[in-house]
């Protein structure tokens, strides 16, 4: 049997690959720090197991799930801290949880389950459980929506809708906020931002711009290989050749 260790924290992926190395009927194939590698290797290397961490950086293991396109699927073991995603899973009767932090003895009991259960009710519980908590999930979101952006203007805060936003250039130790027919000023990282928005439409097309994605107009294209993104404002943006394939991908560009 093949596994796969996603977790973006170091130590917690080292201590499962470590318990793993003690099962000899397992081989771990590779461990992951983020949702978006983990997912080009669960779909190119065909685990049969995989230990996913619920609360990444970059997206939530729900995410990866969902982008799973190989058949069969693999068994899947949640890893996480007792938080609100393990209670609804839980309710669900989802597949084996590791609660953090969690004994050894506790991992061993969840690796005897595994290695019980087939690759057909493997694919089963994919099917049906998964996508309850896919349900679950999508909910939960609708009911969780991002804050206004507060910006100080003299003696008022504007306060911005996320979807108001056009894009967003970093400027030193500030950023520049684009609305239409409108600048804003704020003592802020881009960085930060960019996780404050992470459940809009945003995508952060070159390190000093994030972009909505709502808001492109077109793709514009240099006779050097350059591109640029045209937004509703008329302004050209360049996108970074590292971003290309993403935000073609977002954009449904084949």
């Amino acid at each position: 049997m093949k596994a796969l260790v996603i977790d973006d924290e170091v130590l917690a992926r080292q201590r499962i690959v470590s318990l793993l190395n003690e099962v000899p009927q397992i081989e771990v194939q590779g461990e992951y720090s983020n949702g978006r590698t983990a997912i080009d290797a669960i779909n190119g290397l065909h685990p049969d197991l995989i230990f996913l961490d619920i609360s990444m950086k970059d997206m939530n293991g729900f995410e990866v799930l969902q982008q799973v396109q190989i058949t069969p699927k693999p068994i899947v073991v949640f890893v996480t801290a007792f938080d609100d995603y393990a209670l609804k899973a839980f309710d669900v009767d989802a597949f084996d949880f590791l609660l953090k932090p969690f004994r050894d003895e506790r991992f061993f009991r969840t690796i005897k389950k595994v290695l019980s259960t087939t690759k057909g009710e493997a694919e089963k519980n994919f099917e049906n459980r998964i996508r309850e908590l896919f349900t679950v999930f999508a909910g939960d979101l609708e009911k969780k929506e991002t804050p206004k952006l507060a910006v100080k203007q003299g003696n008022k805060t504007i306060l911005l809708k996320p979807s108001d936003i056009i894009y967003i250039v970093a400027s030193g130790y500030y950023v520049e906020i684009y609305v239409e027919k409108q600048k804003y000023l704020l003592r802020e990282s881009l960085t930060n931002l960019t996780d404050l928005f992470k459940r809009e439409h945003f995508f952060r097309i070159h390190r000093s711009v994030l972009i909505n994605l709502n808001s492109v107009k077109e793709i514009v294209h240099s006779d050097f290989g350059e591109m640029d993104v045209r937004m509703s404002d008329g302004k050209l943006l360049r996108i970074s050749k590292a971003n290309k394939k993403e935000l073609y991908s977002k954009l449904g560009i084949k």
